[in-house]
């Protein structure tokens, strides 16, 4: 049997009713439209978002539209504050340990190392970028700096 051989079983699809069709069809009179009114008449009717006249939601909160950019790169910022104090001298820090021990929540996103704070031992630090000041002060430590 081949995929174009299987039909679904008896009574699993149905034909979609027809309305406005007679009351005999049993969707006539009204066909589901309701008594009078503007989404009762023939033609398009209201546009998505329309509330009748009143100010819509969209125009009241204006500080909620925008776009997200698809081409902007987030890094996961990493301080070196954070590795002083996870750190012991001479430890080798890549991104899979950073997750391993919940300084970065996800591996998908490159890893950038900030000099915000004091780094007193010497590592080896490996990331995909670093601030002129994060990787001047790893190298004063006696660490070293290797980029992805």
């Amino acid at each position: 049997m081949m995929e174009h051989q299987i039909s679904p079983p008896k009574g699993a699809r149905r034909n979609r009713k027809r309305v406005g069709r007679g009351d005999a069809a049993g969707g006539g009179s009204y066909a589901g439209r309701g008594l009078k009114g503007q989404k009762s008449r023939s033609g398009k009717g209201v546009r998505p978002g329309f509330e009748g006249g009143q100010l819509p939601l969209i125009k009241g909160l204006p500080m909620k539209r925008g776009f997200n950019n698809r081409y902007k790169t987030y890094y996961a910022l990493v301080n070196l504050n954070t590795l002083q104090e996870r750190f012991e001298s001479g430890a080798r820090v890549t991104p899979e340990l950073l997750h391993g021990l919940n300084i970065i929540r996800r591996t998908s996103r490159p890893v950038k190392v900030v000099g915000d704070g004091e780094l007193g031992h010497p590592l080896t630090v490996v990331a995909h970028k670093f601030t002129a000041s994060a990787r001047a002060k790893i190298e004063a430590a006696g660490g070293s700096v290797e980029e992805i």
